[in-house]
């Protein structure tokens, strides 16, 4: 289980686009690195269209954003284009990233269980450690999908 001042896992992966992504190369900046459960899903769809309406505030103090979730290249490429997101979705189809951040797990709708991605921030500073966490079991508050951009930019203090 991840923690607030833990180191964040290093990964490897590509986005939706094919581009080889690695955390490691962000080491110096803030970057913002949320999981999601779905591709075009009504929570996701809030999520990241609220992180959208608000990117202009990441992209102004420098902190990348990224979503990981277990879909498709072609289902995260639809995503991204029905909802005009501007920042990568990261590929993890058989969730080793969701499984390195322990937000892979048992989940429960209308009385069913089964495994998926728990909906989760991990807001990593500039040395790679994680700052803070919204969601999960060790989140300082729920992801509120509507409003979720807002909780970041309040939690880092950034400038509008």
């Amino acid at each position: 289980m991840i923690k607030t001042g833990d180191k964040a896992p290093d990964f490897e992966t590509t986005t939706e686009s094919g581009d080889k992504f690695s955390l490691s190369a962000y080491k110096g900046k803030k970057v913002f690195l949320y999981f999601y459960p779905k591709d075009n899903t009504s929570g996701c769809k809030a999520e990241a269209c609220s992180i959208r309406d608000s990117y202009s505030v990441f992209e102004g103090n420098d902190i990348p954003v990224f979503g990981v979730s277990g879909g498709t290249a072609k289902s995260h490429q639809s995503f991204k284009d029905k909802n005009d997101l501007p920042f990568p979705l990261l590929m993890d189809e058989e969730f080793r990233i969701a499984k390195l951040y322990d937000v892979y797990k048992t989940k429960k709708m209308y009385g069913k269980e089964y495994l998926g991605i728990v909906r989760t921030t991990f807001l990593i500073d500039e040395s790679g450690k994680v700052e803070g966490i919204f969601g999960g079991t060790e989140g300082i508050e729920k992801v509120k999908t509507k409003e979720h951009a807002d909780q970041v930019i309040k939690f880092w203090g950034l400038k509008l």
